[in-house]
């Protein structure tokens, strides 16, 4: 059998109207058009469907048990498409982030509220983790897609710079450092230093080391999280480094943040996605909105445009 889909939905428009000319004008085809694709269908099956007369018309007994199963099929395809539909225009779908819990915690909701505001249908699911764990999450397919620092590179997972910016002093409000007109890391590293665990410290020692012979990052503490980090730095237990997009968590804790020199140490971020596989028109539109959302951010704007 060849029956097409077209034959289908014309049988399904005689069974409800009950007339060839309503029919026809249902479906945007002319009578002999739509006449035609009975006599096509009648043939793919070897039956006839429709009894016809010159009063009158009206569906056989192979007619009357086929539609109920016909009209279902035909109802569930256009649910279908019109799924497809909504998915390309954006009017349902969902995206799932996996990213660092200081950047869900301060630059991320601020792009999400800004996209929801025009794409209020789309639902947004954020997976705030550690930094190391951001590409698991990707390569997993637990998430769309991942946002953080530079890592160890992987063979399954493309990297996509979004923004880069340098480290930064923070430091309570009246300390030591805000009395210098210029901060450098042998300053900073003067005092208690509270870092994050991981390869967050090892990489930044590394770079101080290559850069400054004898500049070596003890850390007084490790902490998981910046926001440990800064409350602990907020009590007087010492200092942090962060970079510029975490200022509102920063100003949140009333502390200071100013610029570190000799050396200037940057870091860049990147969108993680996997390879050869396909994103949804939602986390595409989405990533989209966030690479001209960093564009215009003025804090990562700004100092990313500061270089050594």
């Amino acid at each position: 059998m060849n029956v097409t889909l077209r034959q289908l939905r014309a049988f399904v428009a005689v069974a409800r109207s009950g007339s060839f000319t309503l029919a026809a004008e249902s479906l945007f085809v002319t009578q002999s058009a739509l006449s035609g694709l009975i006599k096509e269908l009648e043939q793919s099956l070897g039956l006839q469907v429709i009894d016809r007369s010159t009063r009158r018309i009206h569906l056989s007994d192979v007619g009357r048990d086929l539609y109920p199963l016909v009209d279902k099929i035909i109802h569930d395809l256009d649910a279908v498409l019109g799924e497809v539909s909504n998915l390309k225009s954006l009017k349902t779908g969902l995206i799932r982030i996996a990213a660092p819990q200081l950047m869900a915690s301060t630059l991320l909701p601020e792009v999400i509220a800004a996209y929801a505001a025009v794409h209020p249908e789309i639902r947004i699911k954020l997976v705030d983790c550690a930094v190391e764990s951001v590409m698991s999450r990707v390569f997993s397919g637990e998430v769309d897609f991942g946002i953080g620092p530079e890592r160890d590179p992987n063979s399954d997972i493309t990297a996509t710079t979004l923004f880069e910016g340098p480290f930064m002093a923070v430091f309570p409000p009246g300390h030591a450092l805000a009395q210098l007109s210029e901060i450098r890391w042998a300053d900073l590293i003067r005092f208690p230093f509270i870092s994050l665990q991981g390869q967050f410290t090892e990489r930044l020692s590394i770079d101080l080391r290559t850069a400054v012979r004898g500049l070596t990052l003890a850390p007084t503490n490790e902490v998981a999280f910046m926001s440990t980090a800064l409350s602990m730095v907020s009590t007087g237990l010492g200092v942090t480094t962060c970079i510029p997009y975490a200022a509102s968590l920063v100003r949140l804790y009333k502390l200071e943040m100013r610029a570190l020199s000799e050396p200037v140490v940057r870091r860049r971020f990147f969108v993680f996605t996997r390879k050869e596989r396909s994103q949804s028109p939602a986390a595409k539109s989405f990533m989209d909105f966030l690479f001209q959302h960093i564009a215009g951010h003025e804090e990562i704007a700004r100092w990313s445009a500061k270089r050594k």
